[in-house]
């Protein structure tokens, strides 16, 4: 969390321009067009990846639908979670967040600006209300992007549960579904970490109606998540290769001779 607060601190002076520049669109949202919007919520975000010292690297961009209704599902991992996701985007996401968490100043004013939903976490009520929003606007065109795990406790990598309700706004709208699968994104805010943290977001083939028509929200829950995992195993063990590979390197060229290990030492993935 030291970069959160490290963030605060070296823009104190910068602070209460951004809030006001913010809130001036917030209050005003008829007056601004989506592009205004995005860019101002992006340079909100480019100042606190500098601040904090995060290169994120997006892939997958071109599975993102440009036009039309859909619903990203990510797993979630920390703070930069939703930052890091919206960067990449080139429409006006709506986020929907913990209403708990959605009023801490310059998070308030980027939900308002986005048009993000507040759900109160546990109240069935607040979730039936927020699915039915969701599908309804979505069906309209507009993008949104939810966490189906509900929240993160130092899970980093690793999935959680998630919840097949946040499926329902998916069923009724017809609209696709985009997986996205986080890597690292807990590195930015979480513990203590001297240099560049580099974290990654992958954007995978969105899921269409016709392939989920049908299926119950606990199935489609299952593949999304199983999407999202395989992602996270493929990249994780890419990387476990390549050190494998830099080390195997390192040792012929010291002994010229060739790696004996058997092809099955190697990480591999489905």
């Amino acid at each position: 969390m030291y970069r959160f607060y490290w963030a605060i601190f070296i823009n104190l002076i910068r602070i209460p321009h951004i809030l006001s520049n913010l809130e001036k669109i917030a209050r005003n949202k008829d007056k601004y067009t989506e592009e205004q919007k995005i860019k101002a919520i992006k340079k909100v975000i480019r100042l606190i990846r500098i601040s904090i010292g995060v290169v994120t690297k997006v892939f997958g961009s071109e599975n993102i639908p440009p036009e039309g209704g859909y619903i990203m599902y990510s797993n979630h991992q920390g703070k930069w979670d939703a930052l890091g996701i919206f960067q990449a985007q080139q429409r006006l996401l709506s986020i929907v967040m913990d209403e708990a968490k959605s009023y801490v100043p310059l998070t308030r004013q980027i939900i308002d600006i986005c048009d993000g939903k507040r759900l109160v976490l546990n109240d069935p009520r607040s979730g039936i209300k927020i699915i039915n929003e969701m599908a309804e606007e979505a069906a309209e065109g507009k993008p949104f992007l939810i966490f189906p795990e509900g929240g993160y406790n130092h899970n980093h990598n690793n999935l959680q549960e998630f919840k097949p309700g946040c499926f329902k706004a998916s069923l009724k709208s017809k609209t696709p579904i985009v997986p996205v699968a986080l890597v690292d994104s807990y590195k930015a805010f979480e513990g203590i970490r001297i240099g560049i943290i580099r974290t990654e977001v992958h954007f995978l083939p969105p899921i269409y109606y016709e392939e989920y028509e049908g299926m119950r929200t606990q199935e489609i829950a299952e593949m999304v998540k199983q999407r999202i995992a395989d992602r996270i195993a493929e990249v994780l063990c890419d990387r476990k290769n390549k050190r494998k590979d830099v080390r195997r390197g390192a040792f012929d060229f010291v002994f010229n001779k060739k790696d004996s290990k058997k092809e099955n030492d190697t990480c591999t993935t489905k």
